[in-house]
């Protein structure tokens, strides 16, 4: 059957009668003969018919009417729908043609008696085969001109019209087309495997994908096209099941289609691999093509699995294809095959794959290509490179499917395995501590210790070994060092197999002219690079030593560890690298004081010392010489950081344009890279590792070439925060910031840190709002990353205890003048404000976690503080908050951080117990403000203070932070805040009169002046019913709080303790100054109880502590005596009887506080004038008894050194020899002797408490080298007063024997003197050794006794280190340093007891045995002559008389 004999499609007779089928079928009743070749025929023709057919539902209707189902005639015509006159194709230009069109090939179709269908597709064929045979532009092989665009416009246009109306044959249309293509149905007719297809789709998609990267108007088109070819070949052929409903094979169109990818994918890898050139024809093919795999070409059919199918077959055939390396060559050459030296090519196509596929899948499908297929070692490597740089999680995977395969490879001995897993690990080792742990580690992790797989047998030892020892022909030196260094750990046994391979590794590092003796101390084993030379290692040796020696404070370890076990390379290559000659700075740097502890450590040879020494100043001699040689080549620094420059530019580049977010973590990793190269670090970051960084907050340094690569640093990430920001909020604008803050989170975290201190705290007011803005939210990602930041210490003189970084900012932000109170309350704007918006639906310990604490106190400090409008409550509507106004030019800071303040989530935050603004917080924020430049006048500030005590924090509840009423807890509160304050190190080095102002400045005077008026209104909160101070149980809080403090403060008698101690006891004194003299004795007296209990809370921390500290020559200073007698005679003249109170009063300090009377007489001159005024205001009568007596005490010490006088001492005789002992420091040294021969016809009593002060000056002199009384002068008054009691054989033994149960020396004499003194009496006892008269040891019993207790008492202050408060300065002359010197003086003790012993009869020896029982082996050889003598028999003649002087 012809196709010139099918019916038309009409189904009209000749005489124009459509005929039905029956009637088409009645000339065909007669039974034919059947035959094959005619039924194949009709089977064609029907399958013509078929296709031919556009109404495929109303042939079946005819024929089901043929069967005898009735069919109305009218729905066997074909019908042409009308178009509705609404329709929007009736204002088409090309509908009207279209109808045009369409009935003339109805017409023609019916006179040639051919389908419409058929026809139409013939025509439509012809106008395409017409349109493209039109000459085109060269240049543009694949695309066609905008003139043939728009015919074959019009064309579709026509055939979509025809298509809608059932009048074209898509079939037809093909195979008219396809014959149209002569050239290539002749080349598939010679390729039937349909592999000639695909090879002419590749030919013109690379066309395609040059034309895409080349810059014209056709661009987008060939994009476009290219884009809709990718789709459907992915769909296709990447699909789970072919479409069978199909009328092409099912098989035909997925093969093309994969083959069609598979042709341009190995173009590009054998492009890669031939070395392809930047920006040529190929270079533009490949770029174009690797862009169909972003999401952009695939996000239609992302929903489908087709695109994952895809991704993965192509990075399996990246893996294997062409795998012409060996394992041995990947071992040589891995070094070249890291990301950084990686084609950027086929770093992108790995980075488009990475958008598709998770880090567990890619890891999987590694795994599963290594086990299945031969691979390219090459691309296997630099997709590992790839990975760990692009996906931080891939570090645990690799790990995890590398410790897989260990185990596998020791269980049955797989080679395989072991390869794989080395190789693997080196490879992303080479990219940073960053992305991998290094391979020295992962060496000595794996095989360091007993748990290693190696261990579990001698099979698997061997086997390690094997292996190392077959690597060792193709190793890195590198690697060789590592396994030579840090050796697997095995059994003594099998030592053999280990000696073996190391005797074998360092005879290949010989064959390499590489020494291991010479291998630098912070080499990077894991680089894999080339070796340095020593003396440029040790260079970098040096330099890294001396770094972590600025942030360590310490020696490091590794240059101790040098200096013991790899000595030849230290003395060699270290020392003459470190001891380079040159101008020594006048203030020591971090060299100097380097060299100077390695000397202290004795790791200096002194004659090396003694050489560098003299270099130096030879090279001060010519500073132009020595320059030339320390000073560094400009060029060097240029190119590295040129390089990093470049590329944060082209980070932010990125960062603009959309299609490139994906390349944000690659090129982070480029700056890493950049960023260690610009700082000189060539070593593995692990080994600087520190547990804690050092920071000195008062002067950061840096060296010239880490300023400026931090700064290039810190500069990008503000310019790229404002770029960002101009594009979208911070909670849309990607991982850019957290991924750079991680490359600063390594090596450079001090040096940033530093630079952070430069900028915040010693240039923030100075700083623009793009900086502060962008180091406001670089402390927000600081904070996201605390968890794996070291602690940072601020150095001294703040605590040791070390802080996280995000407290780090806290203390960076002062608030002490206007411009830092400004600085302060933008940064913190900026920085809460920004963790709000880059973190909206994270929960608030989230929040609270990326800033501490104390910035966000700072923050309610300041607005509260600035702003009076905070101080009213809020309402109801919350504020919104909008990152945008902030990084416009003209920022409103005010209306930012009112904004803030207001806005609902930084209400919710504050609620958190955490970051409550407290009572305490506010005290110690006021506290640093210097009123001199504070933002507030006086006025204000005076406002502010009444409004946040009395009206904020005092009525606030506990929980919130206040004082729940309680004045007396306010008060509690404001005064340990003053004490912390002062301890602190923020009041350190504020003014040089620092006693008299608190902490250093005059900003603590307006809260003193607080605290003076709380204190006031707490006395008139009393009951009005019982007189103040009247109740005995009633005391005074502040005693409270110094009990508290001084009890946590550490006891004992070493220098820092003391200290320590003495600060807070000066502060005390001086809080109690500016109180009423109420605080210090009370109201009112009673005479039944004159002592109060403030009196009793005072003098006992008179005799506990300030007897310690704060006496002056044996009494207090004349501040807080004058005060305490202000306040006794102001209590005093309340009661009935002023003069009784002041006598009973006095009489009570006499046992319970003698310090306070020795005070009196010392200052009684200037305090007398006070108290006669006071007195006779109120009273007429002459002074009490008691203060007379003072008066008189006074008065015989000036009486009795007036030439002429001879007075008699008033009682009491102690108080009369305190009054002596100061009127004698004020005679001169040559009067003294003369003056004390009065002291002949004085009292006994009057003579042994006068020595005693004698002693006490002694030991004072000695203690303070600029009293008044030297040495010397002191040692006289001692021997004058010793002399006139030795000639009237009065005792003096027992002042050295003061216990407290002693109620006639010790309870009073041990409650003037000051602890340290009692403790050093033994000193002062054998400091008069030379003045002992000769018959003391025999007339005294005791004698020996005393001196044996004095002896043992001196060298167990000498062995403890507190004799060396006692002796000479080195200023001094040598004669007046024998005088005091311990250990002469220890020396001559000896000597003298020695010489004694033998002479003391008897019974001077009944209490020695008890000395000796706990302290006889201080000297064993005085003990056992003491022993001896005790043993003796008794001598014969007992009053032999010895001659000991």
């Amino acid at each position: 059957m012809s196709d010139s004999r099918v019916p038309n499609s009409s189904g009209q007779g000749p005489g124009g009668r459509r005929r039905s089928w029956a009637e088409l079928l009645a000339g065909r009743v007669k039974r034919q003969k059947y035959s094959p070749e005619r039924a194949q025929k009709l089977k064609e023709s029907a399958v013509r018919l078929l296709r031919s057919r556009q109404d495929l539902s109303a042939l079946l209707l005819e024929v089901r009417g043929s069967c005898g189902v009735k069919i109305d005639g009218a729905s066997l015509t074909l019908h042409q729908e009308p178009l509705h006159q609404g329709s929007s194709k009736t204002t088409l230009p090309a509908t009207r043609v279209a109808q045009v069109t369409c009935s003339a090939l109805q017409d023609q179709a019916s006179r040639l008696g051919v389908p419409v269908g058929i026809l139409s597709a013939t025509m439509v064929a012809s106008g395409v085969g017409q349109i493209c045979v039109t000459p085109v532009d060269p240049s543009h092989p694949v695309l066609l001109t905008v003139e043939q665009r728009k015919k074959l416009s019009s064309l579709l246009e026509v055939a979509q019209y025809l298509l809608a109306h059932n009048m074209f044959s898509r079939l037809s249309f093909c195979q008219e087309l396809w014959k149209i293509q002569a050239s290539l149905s002749v080349f598939v007719s010679s390729h039937p495997d349909m592999h000639g297809v695909g090879a002419w789709l590749f030919r013109n998609l690379c066309c395609l994908c040059e034309q895409i990267e080349a810059s014209c108007q056709h661009a987008d088109v060939a994009r476009a096209m290219l884009s809709d070819f990718v789709q459907m070949f992915v769909l296709r052929g990447f699909q789970k099941n072919s479409d069978l409903r199909r009328t092409v094979e099912p098989e035909k169109v997925p093969q093309v289609a994969v083959d069609v990818l598979q042709r341009m994918l190995i173009f590009a890898l054998d492009a890669l691999a031939a070395g392809v050139q930047e920006e040529s024809s190929t270079h533009k093919t490949l770029r174009g093509w690797f862009d169909v795999f972003s999401g952009h070409t695939l996000g239609s059919i992302i929903s489908t699995d087709s695109p994952k199918r895809f991704f993965s077959h192509t990075l399996t055939q990246i893996l294997t294809h062409s795998p012409v390396l060996k394992a041995s060559d990947a071992v040589q050459m891995q070094r070249e095959w890291s990301f950084a030296r990686t084609h950027p090519l086929l770093t992108a196509l790995y980075r488009r794959l990475f958008v598709m596929l998770s880090p567990e899948e890619l890891v999987g499908h590694l795994q599963e290509v290594l086990e299945t297929q031969e691979v390219n070692w090459q691309r296997v490597l630099s997709f590992v490179s790839t990975l760990v740089v692009c996906f931080p999680e891939a570090q645990q995977l690799l790990r995890d499917w590398v410790a897989r395969l260990m185990a596998q490879a020791f269980e049955s001995c797989q080679l395989d395995n072991m390869v794989t897993a080395f190789l693997v690990v080196r490879q992303a080792a080479l990219e940073g501590p960053s992305a991998f742990q290094s391979y020295a580690d992962w060496f000595k992790a794996s095989f360091g210790s007993a748990r290693g797989h190696h261990g579990c047998s001698k099979k698997a030892l061997v086997f390690l070994f094997k292996f190392l020892s077959d690597l060792v022909p193709f190793e890195s030196p590198r690697y060789l060092q590592v396994h030579i260094l840090h050796p697997p750990l095995v059994p003594s046994r099998y030592r053999s197999l280990l000696t073996d391979y190391i005797s074998l590794a360092k005879t290949r590092l010989a064959d390499l002219k590489v020494s291991i003796e010479n291998m630098g101390l912070y080499e990077d084993l894991s680089s894999a690079g080339d070796i340095t030379e020593p003396h440029s290692q040790a260079l970098q040796d040096v330099e890294k030593a001396i770094m972590v020696f600025e942030h360590t404070g310490k020696i490091p370890v590794t240059v101790m560890e040098a200096s013991i076990f790899r000595r030849p390379y230290y003395m060699s290559h270290f020392l003459p690298a470190l001891l380079t000659p040159r101008v020594l700075p006048k203030v020591p740097d971090s060299r100097v004081a380097f060299i100077e502890s390695l000397k202290r450590a004795d790791k200096i040879p002194p004659s090396l010392y003694s050489t560098y020494c003299q270099a130096c100043t030879t090279a001060e001699a010519k500073p132009e010489d020595a320059a030339l040689g320390v000073r560094a080549d400009p060029s060097c620094a240029e190119e590295p950081l040129g390089q990093l420059t470049a590329a944060l530019e082209e980070l932010r580049a990125s960062m603009t344009n959309p299609s490139q977010h994906d390349v944000i973590s690659a090129q982070v990793a480029v700056i890493s890279e950049r960023l260690r190269a610009a700082l000189g670090h060539t070593d593995d970051d692990d080994s600087v590792e520190l547990a804690k960084i050092q920071l000195s907050i008062d002067t950061p340094r840096l060296e010239p070439r880490e300023h400026m690569a931090v700064d290039l640093l810190l500069t990008s990430f503000c310019q790229n925060l404002m770029t960002a920001s101009s594009v979208a909020p911070p909670e849309r604008q990607g991982p850019w910031a957290t991924l750079l803050v991680r490359t600063m989170c390594g090596h450079v975290l001090p040096a940033v840190l530093t630079r952070l201190c430069q900028l915040l705290r010693h240039q923030g007011p100075s700083l623009s709002a793009p900086h502060i803005l962008g180091l406001g939210a670089l402390a927000v990602h600081l904070g996201e990353s605390r968890s794996a930041l070291p602690e940072v210490d601020v150095g001294p003189p703040a605590a040791t205890v070390g802080l996280p970084v995000p407290e780090l900012f806290e203390n960076l932000l002062t608030c002490r003048t206007r411009g830092s109170l400004l600085f302060c309350l933008k940064f913190c704007t900026a920085a809460i404000s920004y963790s709000l918006c880059k973190f909206p639906s994270q929960s608030l310990g989230v929040l609270c976690s990326c800033l501490s604490s104390g910035l966000i106190k700072k923050f309610q400090f300041l607005v509260l503080r600035l702003f009076p409008e905070a101080r009213q409550p809020l309402s109801q509507d919350a504020a919104s908050l909008s990152w945008r106004p902030l990084y416009l030019p003209s920022a409103d800071w005010q209306r930012a951080a009112l904004s803030l303040w207001t806005h609902r989530t930084f209400r919710e935050l504050l609620k958190e117990d955490d970051v409550q603004l407290t009572y305490r917080d506010w005290l110690h924020l006021e506290l640093e403000i210097r009123p001199e430049v504070d933002a507030l006048s006086d006025t204000e500030r005076q406002d502010f203070h009444q409004w946040a005590i009395h009206e904020h924090f005092l009525p606030e509840p506990s929980a919130s932070g206040g004082c729940d009423g309680d004045l007396e807890a306010a008060c509690t509160i404001l005064v340990n805040a003053l004490m912390d304050f002062h301890q602190s190190s923020r009041s350190y080095g504020r003014s040089e009169n620092s006693d008299w102002v608190f902490g250093g400045h005059t900003g603590n005077e307006d809260i003193i002046s607080r605290l003076q008026e709380m204190a006031a209104d707490l006395e008139l909160q009393q009951d009005p019913s019982v007189p103040p101070s009247h109740s005995p149980s009633q005391g005074h809080f502040l005693y409270g709080i110094f009990h508290r403090r001084l009890q946590a403060l550490i006891s004992g008698w070493g220098v820092a303790a003391s200290l320590q101690r003495q600060r807070e006891l000066l502060m005390y004194k001086r809080i109690l100054l500016r109180l009423p003299s109420s605080v210090l004795c009370g109201s009112s007296f009673q005479a039944q109880q004159p002592i109060t209990a403030r009196c009793e809370q005072f003098f006992h921390l008179v005799n506990s502590e300030m007897r310690n500290i704060c006496s002056h020559r044996g009494a207090l200073t004349q501040d807080i005596t004058a005060h305490f007698f202000r306040g006794l005679l102001n209590a005093s003249l309340r009661s009935r009887d002023p003069s009784l109170m002041v006598d009973l009063m006095l009489a009570q300090c006499q046992t319970k506080c003698p310090l306070i009377l020795t005070s009196a007489v010392l200052w009684w001159p200037s305090l007398e004038p006070v108290l006669l005024c006071q007195w006779r205001r109120r009273c007429q009568s002459p002074l009490p008894r008691e203060l007379q007596r003072l008066q008189e005490g006074r008065q015989f010490a000036s009486d009795f050194l007036s030439p002429d006088a001879t007075p008699q001492a008033p009682n009491p005789a102690w108080l009369s020899a305190a009054a002596l002992y100061f009127a004698i420091q004020q005679v001169g040294e040559e009067n003294v002797r003369t003056q004390l021969k009065k002291l002949d016809c004085e009292r006994e009593e009057l003579l042994v408490f006068l020595f005693f002060f004698s002693l006490m000056g002694l030991l004072s002199s000695h203690l303070t080298p600029n009293s008044a009384l030297g040495p010397p002068k002191a040692l006289d008054v001692c021997a004058a007063v010793l002399e006139c009691l030795e000639k009237r054989k009065i005792s003096w033994l027992a002042l050295f024997q003061l216990t407290e149960s002693d109620t006639r020396l010790g309870c009073l004499l041990l409650r003037v003197a000051p602890d340290q003194h009692s403790r050093l009496l033994p000193f002062a006892f054998y400091s008069l050794l030379s003045n002992f008269h000769e018959d003391a040891a025999m007339r005294e019993d005791a004698f020996l006794r005393v001196a044996v207790d004095m002896y043992l008492k001196l060298v167990q202050l000498f062995v403890a280190g507190d004799t060396s408060t006692v002796s000479p300065p080195a200023g001094r002359s040598l004669e007046l340093q024998g005088q005091g010197d311990p250990v002469d003086l220890i020396t001559k003790a000896r000597l003298f007891l020695l010489q004694l012993i033998p002479r003391c009869p008897k019974k001077n020896f009944s209490h020695i045995t008890e000395l000796l029982a706990h302290r006889g082996d201080c000297d064993p050889e005085l003990s056992a002559a003491l022993r001896s003598r005790q043993q003796a028999v008794p001598d014969t003649d007992l009053h032999r008389e010895p001659h000991l002087f």
